[in-house]
């Protein structure tokens, strides 16, 4: 199926991210969007673009039939079903984006994009996502690349409890990153650190925040500068304060080992909050032009309005992720099949699409190379070739 080809899409899970997803579709594509969730959601009286319906994703044949009437699924569902989504994805023919963070999920996405007809692109939101094209700038302006830093922050504005910290996004995803292992790469070695550890503060723009290890912020990206870094690893930004207290609950309490506990206490306790800002920092260090440099480059999204509804940050720069990527490939400036990672995507090109100026205070003028298409993946260039809609790849 050719990327121009893609008539209609569909978004799973209504949930505030995903609904921000379906409504950037429809808002700057015209397109018209099938949401879908287990519950139903009350349509937009009038809303010629995006239609609300009732699916479980666990029933396969009803999910085979509802992907059989779409060329494209952008998977906002918690990381739990993200396999089961992107197989019947594959076996359907249809074009595969998600938002997770899960660093299992994608390695079993990538074996399914073997040989696939459509693209299968996990990990398209922030982070991995967005900070993962960001890192790739950086690593490109190096001859030899040092160190390279990625710190990103989901965060509250006003942050008034013990935690530091107000829900801005999903539970289930921030259990999954302070608990899981944390891939870096330390002395050109790629490692597994512990989550919550490495902790450090940093001041940005006269602002103090700490930072520390979390999982599956990296993406793809150690194996993609495998041999060109020595340090990279990425950490997410909390107000200080933070880091100890939840350390106390996971590690102290043992908490880490009854999730489901934890979960409960954090949605009991912890409040949502949709006065939010979302901060991304990336430093890169190393030789170029014959001397030691550093780069760094810094970014605070603010919510807005989508379509008549107020959004947060998180959702605006999360569903802004995968629309620009959703967007290359309608406009043939990705691979057309096989496993798509975040860094294959320059930043000058996501930042060219219609939803790139959520994140315009990461273009660099100065130095800013032309756009160009997205490349094969590594690990598919060492084997087949990968077919392109572009006149060139590089």
């Amino acid at each position: 199926m050719s990327p121009q080809d893609i008539r209609k899409v569909l978004v799973l899970g209504a949930g505030k991210v995903g609904s921000t997803v379906a409504d950037m579709v429809a808002e700057y594509h015209h397109l018209p969007v099938t949401l879908a969730d287990r519950t139903h959601a009350h349509a937009e009286p009038g809303d010629r673009l995006v239609e609300r319906i009732v699916l479980d994703v666990e029933e396969d044949a009803a999910l085979a039939a509802v992907l059989a009437g779409h060329q494209v699924v952008i998977n906002a569902l918690p990381f739990y079903v993200t396999v089961r989504v992107a197989t019947a994805a594959r076996a359907q023919g249809v074009h595969y984006f998600d938002l997770t963070e899960d660093v299992s999920a994608t390695s079993a996405i990538r074996a399914l994009a073997e040989d696939a007809s459509t693209v299968l692109m996990p990990q398209c939101g922030l982070a991995p996502g967005v900070i993962g094209m960001l890192g790739m700038q950086l690593a490109g302006r190096f001859e030899t690349l040092h160190d390279l830093h990625l710190r990103v922050g989901a965060l509250t504005r006003h942050a008034t409890n013990r935690l530091r910290y107000n829900f801005t996004w999903s539970i289930d995803g921030l259990i999954n990153e302070y608990c899981n292992p944390c891939a870096a790469v330390v002395q050109g070695r790629p490692v597994s650190l512990q989550p919550l550890e490495g902790h450090e503060t940093l001041v940005l723009d006269g602002e103090a925040f700490e930072a520390f290890n979390t999982s599956g912020g990296l993406g793809t990206l150690g194996e993609t500068l495998a041999g060109r870094v020595r340090n990279l690893d990425y950490k997410s930004l909390r107000y200080p304060g933070h880091r100890d207290a939840m350390d106390f609950l996971l590690h102290d309490l043992r908490l880490v080992e009854r999730r489901d506990l934890l979960r409960q206490v954090l949605e009991h306790a912890v409040p949502h909050s949709r006065e939010d800002v979302v901060i991304v920092f990336a430093s890169a260090s190393g030789e170029r032009g014959g001397r030691f440099e550093q780069q760094t480059r810094l970014a605070r999204i603010d919510g807005g309005r989508l379509r008549g509804v107020d959004r947060t940050a998180i959702e605006l720069a999360t569903a802004a992720g995968v629309v620009g990527v959703f967007e290359l490939l309608h406009t043939g400036r990705l691979p057309s099949h096989g496993f798509v990672g975040q860094e294959q995507v320059s930043l000058e090109a996501f930042l060219s699409t219609r939803v790139g100026d959520c994140y315009a205070a990461l273009g660099d003028t100065k130095t800013a190379a032309p756009t160009a298409p997205a490349v094969p993946h590594r690990a598919l260039r060492a084997g087949r070739r990968v077919r392109s809609n572009s006149a060139k790849q590089t």
